[in-house]
């Protein structure tokens, strides 16, 4: 029998699609209209990403939203400081204080430590507060890219970016990046940066107990600071030194 209907001057059309019919439809354009916006975006971030292996950033999401939100300065001082330092004029001890301090499984993970994070999870569990579990990786995925905060949204997007960069970069140059946009002060981004405004020479010259307090400053460089390190500052760079002669000093950066 014929399914389709006579329209009253007796031609056949065809009969109209039903409500859900037409709403799965609408649904299946609707995810291949996401698939699609998905598959552009990850490969404008992996091409991003790509290029900053071998071109140097010359500023970061971090230091873009720092500008736009401070207050202009009364004098000539810059709203933001940063100076880039290739990773061959960034001395080892800096380089391992970073490690010790933030991620001493930065050789060996890809991205993210599975271990801190248990950790972090069972303390949590235990009554404590969760304290973050960030990686060298994440942290450099999150200053580069994205912003300040614990929503979903940035979490979410700083995990495909994490892994673009641990795919996409050596260990090297993820450290390099990192330690030439991360805060370490008020205003103040890079280690070349803050090795001109808290000691007053270049990086380069930076001794142990200097790299020490550098990275002790690194979990919120708003309130711990370097050229006026509070005690509890000390007592963090004097264990980051401990840890840095326990990973075995400027060898363990071999094994980058």
């Amino acid at each position: 029998m014929d399914s389709s209907t006579s329209s009253p001057d007796g031609s056949n059309t065809p009969p109209v699609a039903a409500a859900p019919e037409r709403d799965l439809i609408s649904l299946s354009r609707f995810l291949k209209t996401v698939a699609a916006a998905t598959a552009v975006l990850l490969l404008l971030m992996a091409t991003t990403i790509l290029a900053l292996r071998w071109v140097d950033p010359p500023t970061s999401a971090f230091m873009i939203r720092h500008w736009l939100l401070a207050e202009a300065p009364a004098t000539a001082e810059k709203r933001v400081y940063h100076e880039w330092v290739s990773a061959d004029q960034i001395p080892a001890e800096v380089k391992l204080a970073v490690i010790a301090a933030e991620d001493q499984r930065f050789p060996t993970h890809t991205g993210f430590d599975l271990v801190e994070m248990k950790n972090a999870l069972e303390r949590w569990r235990n009554g404590g507060s969760l304290r973050g579990a960030s990686t060298l990786s994440q942290q450099t995925a999150k200053n580069l890219f994205l912003w300040p905060g614990s929503d979903w949204l940035r979490k979410g997007l700083e995990a495909p970016l994490t892994l673009m960069i641990e795919w996409l970069w050596p260990k090297q140059r993820i450290l390099e990046v990192y330690l030439n946009i991360a805060q370490f002060g008020p205003d103040t981004y890079g280690v070349g940066a803050a090795s001109w405004r808290f000691f007053d020479r270049p990086v380069f010259t930076l001794s142990t107990p200097e790299a020490a307090l550098l990275a002790a400053v690194l979990p919120n460089p708003n309130i711990y600071r370097v050229d006026s390190p509070s005690p509890q500052v000390r007592r963090k760079a004097a264990w980051i030194e401990r840890q840095m002669r326990n990973l075995g000093g400027a060898a363990y950066l071999d094994r980058l």
